[in-house]
């Protein structure tokens, strides 16, 4: 059985949003959203957000586990475009179209996966021994504690910043003197 999210009317080119759709199908759940992750592309927050609501209803509606979730089906249809125009040369104009997007994502349960935890679920049921772990050491045995660390020296206190000086300001140099024009040499 897949469970799948639909995000509809996203405002982005369906072409840029398959080159990122196309990272994740067929991997696990797990490793598809650390690729999302770290790809450096707008498109991969979005289908992030499609993927993790496509693995949200495998568990809440269709009792799946969310460990043994792969991307069974991802792809992108091309929704409306919105036009506009652009003005051209000699009174022309040019269609623009933003186009969006909509991005479908099925997620399923592995095979073997399943068969793998249903066979330790049921072993734990029939009440079978676990793996036996190794018997704790008596006090006897037991390994003498170690010296305590001494004591960590504290830091010398900062030594506090001398103020600022008032430094006086250099005088204002004297303007030099303006040279007289031709009509006041003459006077």
């Amino acid at each position: 059985m897949e469970a799948k999210a639909i995000a509809r009317y996203v405002r982005m080119s369906p072409r840029k949003v398959r080159h990122v759709i196309d990272l994740i199908r067929g991997k696990d759940l797990r490793e598809a959203t650390a690729v999302l992750q770290f790809t450096p592309n707008i498109a991969a927050a979005t289908i992030r957000k499609v993927l993790d609501s496509a693995a949200a209803n495998a568990e809440n509606n269709h009792a799946m586990d969310r460990e043994a979730l792969y991307v069974s089906s991802a792809f992108v249809d091309g929704g409306p475009s919105l036009r506009r125009m652009r003005p051209g040369s000699i009174g022309r104009g040019g269609v623009i179209r933003r186009r969006m997007s909509h991005i479908t994502i099925g997620v399923s349960e592995r095979e073997e996966l399943k068969r793998r935890r249903a066979e330790t679920r049921g072993k734990a049921r029939r009440g079978r021994p676990e793996a036996k772990s190794a018997p704790a050491p008596k006090a006897a045995e037991a390994k003498p504690a170690a010296k305590p660390k001494p004591a960590a020296k504290p830091k010398p206190a900062a030594r506090p910043k001398p103020a600022a000086e008032a430094k006086p300001k250099p005088a204002a140099k004297p303007r030099p003197a303006r040279r007289a024009k031709e009509s006041e040499k003459t006077e």
